[in-house]
């Protein structure tokens, strides 16, 4: 009698996104959160499912030791509480994160401005053969920065060449 092989994983889910086994989280370094893929949460949901559970387990104690006599009953169930300020502390440092690289400034801003600074002189075509940006972006972020007065234009040749302001012996930008 001939035997049905098996296979040697779980079918694919419903939904096409395949789960690792428990197992397989635990030694890949997933983090796995009551069920939670945490990595795949924004700080600010991180932050939330953490207070969603601390909230009511502090709620709850604070209830048990006021009010009734079997107060170390919260004790068996406080666990649930420490994992949970691992998340927050997760989650807020998350969010402190999103705050720096928001004040950083725009990346593409920063990459353009220092092809600027290097190269002196730059149009359009120029600026994105040494950045990432297209020709377009790079044309629609120097003409925005040329208008607010942070850039000097030339132009030669029927072209348009953008450039830093030059500064004088004291240091200050010329035609500011």
């Amino acid at each position: 009698m001939p035997l049905e092989k098996r296979p040697d994983r779980h079918p694919e889910p419903a939904n096409g996104r395949q789960r690792p086994e428990r197992e397989d989280r635990r030694h890949h370094g997933s983090d796995d959160f009551f069920g939670l893929d945490v990595d795949s949460l924004s700080p600010r949901a991180q932050l939330t499912t953490a207070l969603a559970i601390i909230i009511p387990v502090a709620l709850s104690g604070v209830l048990l030791f006021a009010l009734t006599n079997v107060w170390w009953i919260w004790f068996t169930f406080f666990w649930v509480a420490f994992p949970a300020f691992g998340l927050l502390v997760r989650g807020v440092a998350g969010l402190s994160e999103g705050r720096t690289a928001l004040a950083s400034g725009n990346g593409k801003e920063r990459e353009l401005l220092g092809a600027l600074r290097e190269r002196g002189e730059l149009t359009p075509a120029e600026a994105a053969m040494e950045t990432s940006l297209s020709v377009s972006e790079a044309d629609r972020m120097l003409r925005e920065l040329a208008e607010g007065g942070h850039l000097q234009v030339r132009v030669r040749g029927g072209g348009l060449f953008y450039s830093l302001w030059e500064r004088d012996e004291k240091g200050r930008s010329e035609g500011m």
